[in-house]
């Protein structure tokens, strides 16, 4: 709570005023102006002609105002000091809060980025762990894309004959893929999975294509029908001659009861006829080795 200045306090001056009335320079002056007693003697006429005793000397009306005109200014002066200070805590404290809120935002961010940082250095352990892995990965991978492309390279030459040469130099172009620096393991892994991908696919769809049957001077264009891998059939262009494969003996063979079944799955194959059931040359099932 602020005091009042001291300027404010002015019953202090009638106080003062009332004190230097009370003093005896101030009660002999009321002493010889005062009438006589009517009572008293006269005084003898020595006695009146002595002279009077000198008056007391005290701080004068306009002294003590100075004082307390003096006393007002420096009061005054130490309330504009307390206000100014007064006004300084309040910045220096208003400073306070909001330093102390920025560290608590940096705080938090830098907790936030402290859980960054070991996600980060976990992947980099992570990473330094593959790749110390790395050449043994290589040594393992190399031999087993070398073995699924020779056993690629089996079926092929042991499965139905379609698309015979297109599947050969699918081989053949990844088998010098092999031998390539400039080719990396993993493209060279991925190529040979697509691969196997594309021979997957032929196992379930059904297909009309143009191609050379035969070798020498009986080679002749037919059309031949792929029945997924089930069923390969064959028909000349005027019609006269049907056939198939015959994956047990390995030989076309020569069938016109399969001339309609033909027709029909050429128009399913070409999406000209709904699907429909046909007859296909199936080879019979046979038990596996053992």
């Amino acid at each position: 709570m602020t005091r009042p200045p001291l300027w404010s306090r002015g019953p202090a001056l009638a106080v003062a005023a009332l004190a230097l009335a009370g003093t005896p320079l101030a009660l002999a002056q009321d002493a010889a102006q005062a009438p006589p007693a009517p009572d008293a003697p006269a005084a003898a006429p020595e006695a009146a002609a002595a002279p009077a005793p000198p008056a007391p000397t005290g701080p004068t009306l306009e002294m003590v105002v100075a004082e307390q005109t003096a006393a007002d200014q420096d009061a005054g002066a130490a309330q504009t000091r307390v206000n100014e200070l007064d006004d300084d805590t309040q910045k220096l404290l208003a400073q306070y809060r909001t330093a102390l809120g920025e560290a608590e935002s940096i705080q938090a961010y830098t907790d936030k980025l402290q859980v960054q940082v070991d996600s980060q250095r976990e992947d980099i352990a992570s990473i330094e762990r593959q790749l110390a892995e790395v050449e043994t990965t290589a040594r393992e991978v190399m031999p087993l894309t070398q073995k699924m492309l020779d056993t690629l390279k089996q079926l092929v030459e042991l499965d139905v004959p379609f698309l015979i040469e297109e599947r050969r130099a699918r081989v053949a172009k990844l088998e010098k893929e092999m031998d390539r620096a400039d080719v990396s393991l993993s493209e060279k892994y991925r190529r040979v999975v697509e691969a196997y991908q594309i021979e997957m696919e032929y196992g379930r769809t059904i297909d009309a294509y143009d191609g050379r049957l035969g070798d020498g001077d009986d080679a002749r264009t037919v059309q031949f029908l792929r029945i997924g891998r089930t069923a390969l059939i064959y028909q000349t262009l005027d019609g006269n001659e049907t056939g198939y494969w015959d994956a047990d003996t390995k030989k076309w063979v020569v069938d016109d009861a399969y001339r309609q079944s033909f027709k029909r799955g050429l128009g399913i194959a070409r999406k000209l006829t709904a699907p429909d059931l046909i007859e296909v040359p199936v080879p019979a099932p046979k038990e596996a080795a053992s």
